[in-house]
């Protein structure tokens, strides 16, 4: 295999070597902090992607049969390259993403956390045994790897969200094929670097840089056994429709709107304080970012109003990598793009038009010396909001948060259910009976009890219900492997010689 150098365009990798881009279409990729130019991505063409499928392809022939204790070596390996090469992915995060370092440090830990679940794949893949299933039958189910699996990935995690896919669908005995997004390629390019010293067999895993060429190549091959997208529901819907008519498999993880209920007994100043984290880490930027505050009751409502307004002012802002902030755990980087935050700008607008009010006005940030191209936009809060709102209805992706009231907790889930989304949410109450009612009635995949993110660790699955997901088994952990392998059921008589 081939080492890998410092780079400033990104290269594809395929059978274990560095390809070089074949045409000159390239995107730059920008330091969403400074708006400079650090680096570029090619924009490969279908052909490419094509070649990187087949060499998979190829490769799952021998990968395929190797011995599942064998298959999880790499993947343990990698989880220990993760930990010594944690301050290095980390800056890249931060770099081309805008990520504030604590965020970035706690993204790099979830991959290495899947790498080390991944790595009990001897016993993860397990089947099941029925000795007497019928009158000398008896009679059992085998996990087996199915082929080539591809994945399309999002922006606001270069780095976890892949290995929420990657390290399972290699140690399950799958070959792998990765499109990062264009606009955050060089995480996946530190990553491939590490997965280059890991001993994989030539072709196991390959990755691809590309746009949306990229990932349609992807779902029209069909030697691609399945594909996993995280994306917004407009794109999962469309991976999961185009999947479906070419017979693949599918994980198709889309959008959210996950909200946060205070009922009137809460802790209050505990839960402010977790709110704050929750909206606006990553700057919003995050499936599992809070962007609506219900206060039950007039009291609770107003407090919460109060206080998280003077919660969401002292939030400071700059560039990520700046020492003299840099580990702050309140800081807050910049949304991802100049489009991206037109995007939040406009929505921002139709709140006000709505009837909304603006009672925190992120639009006016001035950005520090060296950050003016810089893409920041401040915390911004909304209250008076109510449920028709274009800006309760829809996914923001940035740093704006809607407070709403409810008269009751039922009314309160009733907001959650009637919402399109439903990946997560959350309750802040030291009451064991609004606890429970909650977790049974909301209708979101992953709730929370006094946890503003509620975000399963690695070895549990993570994924919404509703218009959040389009697809029926989830990301990560044990049951991902369902979605990685073929259940082939055994039924054996053997007659007396």
């Amino acid at each position: 295999m081939t080492t890998a150098t410092n780079r400033k365009t990104a290269q594809n990798y395929v059978s274990g070597r560095w390809i070089d881009p074949e045409y000159e279409s390239m995107l730059d990729v920008e330091n969403p902090c400074t708006g400079e130019t650090f680096a570029r991505v090619p924009l490969s063409t279908a052909a490419e992607a094509n070649r990187a499928i087949e060499a998979a392809h190829e490769a799952f022939k021998d990968w395929g049969q190797t011995a599942a204790s064998r298959r999880a070596q790499p993947i343990f390996k990698l989880a220990e390259l993760i930990g010594q090469n944690e301050d290095r992915i980390v800056r890249s995060i931060a770099e081309e993403l805008g990520k504030s370092l604590p965020d970035s440090i706690a993204e790099v830990k979830r991959m290495r956390e899947n790498c080390q679940a991944a790595s009990g794949m001897p016993i993860l893949q397990q089947g099941d045994k029925l000795v007497g299933a019928a009158a000398g039958i008896d009679s059992e189910v085998l996990k087996l790897p199915l082929g080539v699996f591809a994945m399309i990935a999002p922006f606001n995690f270069p780095g976890m969200v892949p290995f929420w896919f990657l390290p399972y669908a290699l140690a399950s005995g799958n070959t792998f094929v990765i499109k990062p997004s264009e606009q955050v390629p060089m995480t996946m390019q530190a990553m491939a670097e590490l997965i280059d010293q890991c001993g994989l067999p030539e072709g196991v895993f390959n990755l691809v840089n590309g746009d949306k060429t990229v990932g349609e190549a992807f779902m029209a091959h069909p030697k691609v056994v399945g594909v996993s997208v995280v994306g917004s529901s407009t794109t999962a819907r469309h991976v999961a429709a185009t999947c479906a008519a070419n017979g693949k498999r599918f994980q198709a993880l889309g959008g959210a709107k996950n909200h946060l209920v205070a009922m009137p007994d809460a802790n209050v100043d505990a839960m402010i304080a977790n709110m704050l984290t929750s909206c606006f880490g990553c700057a919003g930027q995050r499936c599992m970012a809070s962007s609506v505050l219900v206060g039950v009751g007039e009291e609770m409502y107003n407090l919460v109003t109060k206080k998280f307004i003077q919660a969401a002012r002292e939030i400071v802002m700059g560039d990520v990598l700046d020492p003299n902030f840099a580990n702050d755990p309140l800081v807050m980087g910049p949304v991802v793009s100049s489009k991206a935050k037109q995007r939040i700008l406009d929505l921002i607008d139709k709140g006000i038009s709505e009837g909304a009010n603006l009672v925190v006005d992120g639009r006016a940030f001035t950005p520090p010396e060296g950050c003016e191209k810089g893409h920041f936009i401040a915390p911004t809060v909304f209250n008076g909001v109510t449920p028709e709102m274009t800006i309760h209805k829809i996914e923001i992706f940035g740093p704006v948060v809607c407070i709403m009231k409810a008269d009751s907790l039922d009314e309160a889930i009733q907001m959650v259910n009637d919402h399109e989304f439903g990946n997560g949410a959350s309750i802040y109450t030291q009451s064991g009976y609004h606890a429970r009612k909650f977790k049974l009635e909301a209708q979101a995949g992953m709730i929370g009890i006094n946890v503003g993110i509620p975000a399963p660790v690695a070895h549990l699955p993570f994924g919404g219900v509703k218009g959040s997901i389009f697809s029926d088994i989830k990301a990560q952990g044990k049951e991902v492997v369902n979605f990685y392998t073929e259940k082939k059921i055994i039924t054996e008589r053997y007659w007396e010689e």
